[in-house]
């Protein structure tokens, strides 16, 4: 089976992302798709196994296999939990209405080590920007800020919203270069500073529910076996 047979065939969950997902889109944002697929079971009986991740079809469009995907997200991966909470659900069927209700079992206070880890590589690189020209690209530190704020708000509160809301125009000026890199600078540190604050009293518990996902696949992977 072709890789974007899998994809156009085997989808349970589709969403857009980036810009359009975190309400800061302009006229010129991409649409950026995320897919997760459920590859046959009878696939992986044969030597060689289907793929964990599939890039296209279309344009700015990735999908992951269900189980690189859940092993992806209990790891707290960043990119792999908003694609969870993204408010633009595009495709979804009864698996991935399963997947959808499992989003809690994947959080964890693990979040904050990977969130912050993810941070300090993007600042690494603005710092290097600076350095080099003179300036961020205003883009990438718009878009740090945001991850900022939500590693933040989720260890403070338990849930992970993807949406920015109010802080809409402060990020936008920061895109436009607006804001001095400075005063963009002590915010980077003010939100890092909070996150570690509430990690130490998050609601979330320590480790992720990896029991629960393992029942789920098990179960997928046993009624796509029974298909055949």
């Amino acid at each position: 089976m072709r890789p974007e047979e899998l994809v156009r065939d085997h989808t349970v969950y589709s969403c857009v992302m980036g810009s359009h997902a975190f309400g800061l889109a302009t006229d010129s944002s991409d649409t950026d798709r995320r897919g997760v697929f459920l590859a046959p079971t009878p696939l992986f009986w044969s030597f060689e196994k289907p793929p964990t991740h599939v890039e296209g079809p279309l344009d700015e469009q990735f999908s992951w296999e269900l189980e690189r995907f859940c092993e992806l997200a209990l790891r707290a991966n960043p990119n792999i939990l908003e694609c969870l909470h993204s408010p633009l659900v595009e495709r979804i069927d009864d698996t991935g209405r399963e997947l959808l209700a499992l989003r809690g079992a994947f959080l964890s206070r693990q979040a904050y080590t990977t969130f912050t880890r993810y941070a300090l590589g993007q600042r690494k690189k603005l710092d290097a920007d600076v350095r080099t020209h003179g300036a961020p690209r205003w883009k990438h530190a718009m878009h740090l800020l945001r991850l900022l704020h939500s590693c933040r708000d989720l260890l403070r509160t338990g849930t992970l919203t993807i949406d920015v809301g109010e802080a809409r125009e402060d990020l936008l000026a920061v895109k436009r270069g607006e804001v001095p890199w400075p005063e963009v600078e002590r915010r980077m540190t003010a939100l890092g500073e909070q996150a570690e604050t509430a990690a130490a009293h998050s609601p979330l518990p320590a480790e992720p529910d990896r029991a629960a996902v393992e029942d789920f696949l098990f179960r997928v992977r046993r009624r796509s076996a029974a298909s055949v």
